[in-house]
């Protein structure tokens, strides 16, 4: 911990034998290992102290090796809050999954709470046979108040090259993100991306999920579904209809 906020690295790495060789929390982001969900190893995230406030970096590292396969959540919501000064927080994520590995990403919503700032960058490095199921969803700002800043960067990588460089900003000082073209009014945000080598023979077929969402296939083996709503819960709906049209169980 420093004076400007808490800087924590928590680590885990997953084998194929289903053990977890490395499993660390650090700071505010204790690991548990939870009851496995089929072939699945299973870890939960589970929030140690509030977090992330301003001024705090944090970093959660999760490699899969080959073969293994692992499903990740989090006990709770992230919720983003303001820190003593201006000082804006930080939450990389860094993930890496090995030959025929699978990973199954399924945290609960981030919350942006008012007056917070807070930019997320999430790294995806897939082998070309790797497997991955990867939902991230904003909530903007708690009931009755407006949301803070909030910036989610999300990098996909397959066999070395990048497939997926997309960055998202809501909030003060985010221009034109109020507008039809990105949120249109709506508070909740979110997407899936699924990478399955068996999109190279048969890509995933474009749909669109109402007036908010979509599914639109990616110039790899690999999806995204994308979704605006009201609330939490549609578009929990929503991102879970999309699975479901690409043959994925959350």
């Amino acid at each position: 911990m420093t004076g400007a906020g808490v800087t924590a690295h928590a680590r885990l790495t997953a084998a194929a034998d289903g053990t977890l060789p490395l499993l660390r929390g650090d700071g505010p982001l204790a690991l548990r290992r939870t009851r496995a969900a089929g072939a699945y190893s299973q870890v939960t995230v589970v929030g140690a102290m509030s977090a992330p406030l301003g001024g705090d970096r944090l970093r959660l590292t999760a490699d899969v090796l080959p073969g293994a396969a692992l499903r990740v959540t989090s006990a709770a919501a992230t919720v983003a809050l303001p820190g003593r000064d201006a000082a804006g927080a930080t939450y990389d994520t860094a993930l890496s999954v090995g030959d025929g590995g699978s990973l199954h990403w399924l945290p609960e919503p981030v919350i942006s709470a008012a007056r917070s700032d807070l930019r997320m960058t999430t790294r995806v490095d897939l082998a070309d046979t790797a497997r991955l199921v990867y939902r991230e969803e904003q909530i903007l700002g708690r009931s009755g108040e407006a949301p803070g800043r909030l910036v989610a960067r999300l990098v996909l990588g397959i066999g070395g090259a990048v497939v997926l460089d997309q960055e998202l900003a809501y909030g003060p000082g985010a221009p034109g993100a109020d507008g039809g073209a990105v949120l249109g009014g709506h508070r909740a945000v979110g997407q899936l991306l699924v990478a399955d080598p068996a999109f190279t023979d048969k890509p995933a077929e474009p749909l669109l999920l109402g007036d908010t969402a979509m599914v639109t296939p990616l110039a790899a083996p690999a999806a995204l579904v994308t979704a605006v709503a009201d609330d939490g819960l549609t578009l929990r709906r929503l991102l879970t209809a999309g699975a479901e049209h690409l043959g994925v169980l959350l």
